[in-house]
């Protein structure tokens, strides 16, 4: 008796094991089907990929050329302007001021010398008589 239930136990072990190898087998074959799958899309998106970082590497190339070009450009500019400034800076600033003086000059030419006013003996700066007009901001 002892010898079947052993033959009976072992029997439903190997059947268990034939089934799980089964199933083992079965899933092998289903992941080698897939992982060749993959492979056979992966290659294609891989060179576009490649492909893609190639162009953006050219891309990337142009425009740092671009910015050196653009560096350059501010360069002369930023010099132009200030030899510009130094050139005819003076010189403009010194005809303003001649313009300036030459137009107050005239616009006082036909009125009437200013009151001084005499505070214990002595006089009051321009400013303290009210003869210049003060520029008010627009907020």
């Amino acid at each position: 008796m002892a010898g079947i239930l052993v033959a009976v136990f072992w029997a439903i072990l190997v059947s268990f094991l034939a089934l799980v190898l089964v199933r083992l087998a079965q899933t092998l074959k289903a992941t080698t089907k897939m992982v060749a799958e993959v492979s056979d899309q992966a290659v294609p998106l891989l060179a576009d990929a490649s492909a893609t970082v190639r162009s953006a590497h050219t891309q990337l190339a142009r425009v740092d050329a671009i910015a050196a070009d653009v560096q350059e450009v501010t360069a002369n500019a930023s010099a132009l302007s200030s030899t510009v400034s130094s050139a005819f800076g003076g010189p403009l600033v010194k005809v303003a001021a001649f313009g300036y003086g030459v137009r107050r000059a005239i616009g006082k030419k036909g009125e009437p010398e200013p009151k001084r006013t005499v505070v214990v003996g002595r006089t009051l700066p321009g400013a303290r008589r009210g003869g210049r007009r003060t520029r008010r901001s627009k907020d």
